[in-house]
């Protein structure tokens, strides 16, 4: 808008100043010819008064010396014996023009080489007529043309540069609100919802600035009321919790009461996670700094020891494999912590007892990859199960546990790929990039899945009998 705006000002002043300037240009040059003939006429009146007085040669070359232009001045006196014209100073007209404005009796110019003459009639005392003929030189034609022009040109140049300076603040002033509305919009689509943009600037954007700031406060409103929504349904659980806590404390020992108990412990502790993340979530606006994220492998290590009592229970061989050093990822603790809750709680509700599962970790130079596979029936359309809110189709399932995991990947700037696992089943890979930039997408061996790779990512391990963590 702001170069349109520019070019516009610069088309219509320079057509303005064309539109102006060359008429007075030409104006200017008419000006300067009027003024070299009138000196001539001038000049030739000064001596006809001599001319009706006397034809004497000597007499009228003393009056046309003492008029000061005898250079550029003749007199032509007709002859009496008829052979001609009698001459006084330089003849630069032809002949035909000087008989013509002799027969005409009046005025009349004439080009010669140089510039013009003006040659002009007067009746002698003997009844003849004479011509007086004065040359004015090119040079006095044009006398101050070229200034004049010079400064209207100079005159027109300003004026289109200072139009163009103001078209470009103008412009400027248009332009800046818009961008600045712009950069909001970025800014609030990063998840920065303290995004304003200035009310300033014409009435059509201000009033977008106005709408844009009431659309983010709403966003705001909506966030928090949400997030109120999620501790309230959260803290409604704590009722049938603690009916549950009651009733576990009344199984007396054995491992089976111990494992109820503790599972019962920690759903509590997940309630209350989420009631105060939900309470207190704000808005993340900028990238984890060094030394934020977690241990991938701890995480790893921790929820399979939570879900490992479950296995032993249906008959379940489970492995764990790249988990025994340390792996540091851009992920909060509790969010890797939820999408392998996500996907090993959807291994033991969507395969049968008895059904192997294992976990890999593989730390590369700029992502890390976790597989979590088995060896059930497999997702006939991975596509549908991405989808969040439609889930693989089963009872009891919603399709969110995949949208976690896909949320927590894309955060970090990776992915998630669903594809035939090793062992007969479904394979999920989460991907997450530690350098936080997009990579471009993998190529896949068929809709919905991931063509495998040799190498490290392979699962291998035999599943002849459970393995305890390392």
């Amino acid at each position: 808008m702001r170069w349109a705006l520019v070019k516009v000002s610069l088309a219509v002043t320079a057509m303005v100043v064309v539109a102006f300037a060359v008429p007075l240009g030409l104006v200017v040059r008419e000006m300067a010819r009027d003024r070299a003939f009138s000196n001539a006429e001038r000049e030739a009146a000064a001596v006809a008064p001599a001319l009706s007085i006397t034809t004497d040669r000597d007499q009228l070359e003393r009056v046309v010396a003492s008029a000061g232009s005898d250079a550029a001045m003749a007199v032509h006196i007709p002859a009496g014996d008829g052979s001609g014209d009698l001459d006084i100073g330089e003849r630069r007209a032809a002949a035909e023009d000087i008989a013509a404005v002799r027969k005409l009796g009046r005025a009349s110019t004439s080009t010669v080489s140089g510039g013009s003459a003006l040659l002009q009639p007067v009746a002698l005392s003997t009844g003849e007529i004479a011509v007086v003929e004065v040359f004015v030189p090119e040079s006095e034609v044009t006398n101050g043309v070229g200034t004049a022009w010079a400064v209207l040109a100079g005159v027109g140049v300003a004026l289109i540069l200072g139009s163009v300076a103001v078209a470009d603040r103008l412009g400027v002033r248009m332009v800046r609100p818009a961008q600045r509305l712009v950069e909001g919009a970025h800014e609030l689509g990063e998840g920065k919802l303290g995004a304003r943009v200035p009310e300033e600037g014409p009435n059509e954007l201000r009033l977008a600035a106005v709408a844009f700031n009431s659309m983010a406060d709403q966003v705001v409103q909506l966030l928090a009321n949400e997030r109120e929504l999620a501790a309230d349904l959260s803290h409604r659980l704590r009722t049938p919790l603690t009916v549950l806590r009651l009733n576990a404390a009344s199984l007396g020992d054995g491992p089976a009461a111990e494992q109820t108990r503790a599972a019962v412990e920690q759903l509590e502790r997940e309630v209350d996670t989420i009631i105060r993340t939900a309470r207190d979530a704000k808005p993340q606006t900028a990238a984890a700094g060094p030394g934020a994220g977690c241990d991938a492998a701890e995480v790893v290590r921790e929820r399979m020891a939570f879900w490992s009592a479950l296995a032993e229970d249906e008959g379940r061989k489970w492995r764990v494999a790249g988990a025994d050093r340390p792996v540091r990822i851009p992920v909060a603790r509790a969010d890797l912590a939820a999408a392998l809750d996500a996907l090993l709680g959807n291994v033991f509700r969507h395969t049968a007892e008895g059904t192997a599962f294992a976990v890999d970790v593989h730390n590369g130079e700029d992502a890390v990859i976790v597989l979590v596979s088995d060896a059930g029936p497999g997702i006939p359309d991975p596509e549908r199960a991405m989808a969040r809110g439609r889930g693989s189709g089963s009872d009891g399932s919603t399709g969110l546990g995949l949208d976690i995991v896909r949320r927590l990947a894309e955060s970090t700037g990776g992915d998630v790929r669903i594809g035939s696992s090793v062992l007969g089943g479904t394979e999920v890979r989460i991907w997450l990039q530690l350098d936080g930039r997009e990579r471009a997408p993998r190529r896949r061996g068929h809709r919905g899945t991931v063509r495998r790779r040799r190498g490290p990512c392979r699962l291998t391990a035999s599943f002849n009998r459970p393995r305890s963590l390392p």
